[in-house]
């Protein structure tokens, strides 16, 4: 179970300085984009996604950025329109033929509530400039209506989503000042449960969400702002899909009946977005698409997290090697696996892409086939070897989370129209509490 965004990154690295030991091919040794034999769907697919522009609901660039080790928070250090050795950068959003991206302006759900409301405005304040940045390229959007301008301009329609429901501190003002500021989504927790709301990767604590917390749900819904529902439990999804009178979103999630994690969706919920009309965007990490990966894993990633230098990771994975086998490896095939399922079981119009993409390097960490941005079409060539029409791949493409999207906007003017901005407090609904300050908050 993946607890620390940070812990992942540095054992990613530590992955890839054990690509031999770990029984994995190298990622330069991969094959190359397309052979002879899928020439045809690959060149279907890169032609559909040029039309269509796919909607990506969840990349981690900004957070990359602010961890750069020689020039944090500097977006002068590095130049997004060369092709770098990185997962995201401007060819290869363009090669993969991305339309759309939701940026993650993420922050660790185990900061103090003022620390991660510092770190929150930072983060908007960063992915804000970033795209200010490239106006050739990337162009600001906060509507269904700005993406279709800035998509008719030639560039990528940039929005901003936040990844847990911490930031807000317990105050229906500040989601509302995150929502005048462009967000639109939040993801309701992280890897900590909030006040109100349970994630999946801790014990739960309130049953899925406190009366504070369904009121979150509505204020969203006033707002016209996604509600994501990844990272919290199976409980709190239900309460929300209870509560909700908007469809709601997974950002980046896969299907629990293929991969066992907790961070994935059991069918049940699956089930009930299809009645909600809501939206699963697949997500690409590979223990949560690769059961096999995740089995290998499971008890050794929380020794890794324990190793106080890449050197000892390194050495606990030589070990793990020699008593438990090769690594398994996740697979382009793993996410188109995971993509079907859900349209099996919620329906074609309730399925779409939210890989996840967050700097991760080596073969733990990075699905094969996949490796980044610029790939985006070998997973709908794989689609279209499996039978998916044109018309089902833009629904994936984007066509379904768009129309989430619009719904949402529509559901927020009606309820502008007869709805003041709720002045509720999580001390007068749940009763007194002291501010939030999750297990290791500094």
């Amino acid at each position: 179970m993946i607890t620390s965004r940070n812990t992942w990154v540095r054992v990613a690295a530590a992955t890839g300085l054990a690509v031999a030991t770990l029984g994995g091919a190298p990622l330069t040794a991969l094959p190359a984009q397309g052979t002879a034999s899928d020439d045809a769907p690959l060149r279907r697919a890169q032609a559909l996604l040029r039309e269509v522009g796919l909607v990506d609901t969840h990349n981690d660039l900004p957070w990359v950025l602010r961890l750069d080790p020689t020039h944090p928070m500097d977006l002068t250090a590095r130049d997004l329109r060369a092709r770098g050795a990185g997962d995201t950068d401007l060819p290869k959003l363009r090669d993969g033929g991305v339309g759309t991206q939701f940026w993650s302006v993420y922050v660790p759900s185990d900061l103090s509530p003022l620390n991660a409301m510092r770190a929150q405005l930072e983060q908007i304040d960063l992915t804000r400039r970033l795209i200010a940045r490239y106006p050739r390229d990337l162009g600001f959007a906060a509507s269904t209506a700005d993406i279709r301008r800035v998509r008719a301009s030639g560039r990528i329609a940039s929005l901003l989503g936040i990844e847990g429901g911490h930031v807000i501190a317990n105050s229906l003002g500040a989601l509302r000042a995150y929502y005048d500021l462009g967000v639109r989504y939040m993801t309701l927790t992280h890897f900590h449960s909030t006040d109100w709301a349970d994630a999946a990767t801790e014990l739960p604590r309130h049953g899925g969400l406190t009366p504070f917390g369904r009121e979150v749900v509505r204020e969203m819904n006033r707002l016209g702002m996604l509600v994501d529902i990844s990272h919290v439990s199976p409980a709190a999804m239900s309460a929300v899909l209870d509560v909700t009178e908007a469809p709601v979103i997974f950002s980046h999630s896969s299907a629990r009946a293929l991969t066992d994690h907790v961070r994935n969706v059991p069918d049940s919920i699956l089930q009930r977005m299809a009645r909600n009309g809501g939206v699963v965007q697949v997500n690409f990490v590979t223990v949560f698409v690769s059961e096999p990966l995740r089995r290998w894993s499971e008890a050794l990633i929380p020794r890794l997290q324990r190793a106080t230098s890449d050197s000892a990771a390194e050495r606990l994975l030589r070990e793990w090697v020699a008593t438990h086998g090769p690594m398994p490896r996740a697979t382009l095939k793993d996410v188109a696996d995971h993509v079907e399922h859900i349209r099996r079981v919620a329906g074609v119009d309730h399925v779409g892409i939210g890989a996840d993409f967050y700097g991760a390097t080596g073969p733990m960490n990075v699905v094969e086939g996949i490796e980044d941005v610029s790939r985006y079409p070998a997973l709908f060539a794989e689609l279209i070897r499996r039978g998916w029409s044109d018309a089902d791949l833009r629904k994936l493409a984007g066509g379904n989370v768009l129309r989430v999207f619009a719904e949402a906007e529509r559901v927020a003017a009606r309820l502008q129209r007869t709805r003041e901005p709720s002045t509720a407090t999580i001390e007068a609904l749940d009763g007194a509490k002291s501010p939030a300050t999750p297990p290791g908050g500094h």
